[in-house]
């Protein structure tokens, strides 16, 4: 609340300018494609352009005054540029497709990187382009190429985990003099999945839990094998892998082990205890599971998750692991 009343006191207009700010960018339409024209594109003089324009108006005015000739030439020279600089910076712009790549899940804490391509169909090269985060100082620059594109990073890190809007982007040029600055705003409609951060020393795997109804496994003779076969998984003893498959099919299968039959890997919320109290705690479980989900991937086994409200059966690859983080995520 101290902060808030210095804020007002050292800029009364600040909070006005904000509730501005809120209500423009709710105006503007969401979209991953934006093509900028006279409609979406501003211009206003810099800094410099407004001592360019006062020292126009003393040249000016000296010029009137001792009937100066070659005032009136430099004023109106300099008058020329500038206008002539106000063109060429407003096109620089106008015209330009921006494109905003599906930004690829991450976990928290982690820069989140968007991929924004820019494309032109003049003729001519647009120099001094940048874009950044609204609000951001951090700035990359490019220049695009005639009848071509290029590709720009924009990066931001999400505080969270869960499922996260992009921020608004803004471009914008002070090409070629730097007396008007040129810019746009830009809502993109993409979203970014963020991942609970891993914790960094998680304990081993809970053991697994036996499965209901028995294991159904009929013996070969001998004893020796079972009849159940599933996929080669890494660190899978070499007695039970079945060579005989390999030499005739090339596909590395193995024999189900009866630990591996008898029982199941489930990762469960109540079992990922830890410290803390509240909101802390339940963090703290979600990073936990989320190391033991990236673990059990590594080790291509198979694995369920349980979370309040939610069960995912067990089961292994991209799409399962890439299910269970989004449950994490969202819980």
């Amino acid at each position: 609340m101290a902060n808030t009343t210095i804020l007002q006191r050292v800029n009364p207009l600040a909070p006005v300018r904000a509730r501005f700010q809120r209500w423009w960018q709710g105006r503007l339409p969401l979209a991953d494609t934006l093509r900028l024209t006279q409609r979406n594109v501003y211009i206003l003089p810099t800094t410099p352009g407004l001592m360019l324009a006062a020292t126009l108006l003393v040249l000016l005015v000296a010029s009137i005054n001792y009937q100066l000739n070659l005032g009136y030439l430099l004023t109106f020279l300099l008058a020329g540029c500038a206008a002539v600089g106000m063109h060429v910076a407003h096109a620089t712009l106008r015209g330009i497709d921006l494109k905003l790549a599906a930004p690829d899940a991450q976990y928290a804490g982690a820069s989140t990187v968007l991929t924004v391509q820019l494309s032109s169909e003049r003729k001519t090269p647009r120099r001094g382009i940048g874009l950044a985060l609204l609000g951001s100082n951090h700035w990359t620059w490019t220049d695009v190429p005639a009848l071509g594109s290029c590709t720009v990073h924009v990066a931001f890190t999400p505080t969270s985990r869960g499922l996260h809007r992009v921020p608004p982007i803004t471009a914008e040029t002070r090409f070629p003099l730097g007396s008007f600055r040129v810019w746009c705003y830009w809502r993109p409609a993409a979203q970014v999945m963020v991942y609970p951060r891993p914790e960094a020393h998680p304990p081993p795997l809970p053991p697994g839990e036996p499965k209901p109804g028995g294991t159904g496994l009929s013996h070969a003779a001998g004893g020796a094998e079972f009849d159940g076969v599933r996929g080669y998984r890494r660190g899978d003893p070499l007695k039970l892998v079945v060579w005989k498959k390999f030499a005739k099919a090339d596909e590395l299968v193995s024999r189900d082990s009866p630990q591996t039959q008898q029982h199941a890997l489930w990762l469960d919320f109540t079992q990922a205890t830890g410290g803390g109290a509240g909101t802390a705690a339940k963090e703290q479980r979600l990073s936990r599971l989320c190391a033991w989900v990236l673990q059990a991937d590594q080790l291509a086994l198979d694995y369920g998750l349980r979370l309040p409200g939610m069960e995912i059966k067990p089961g292994s690859g991209p799409a399962h692991l890439r299910h269970c983080l989004e449950a994490l995520a969202l819980c």
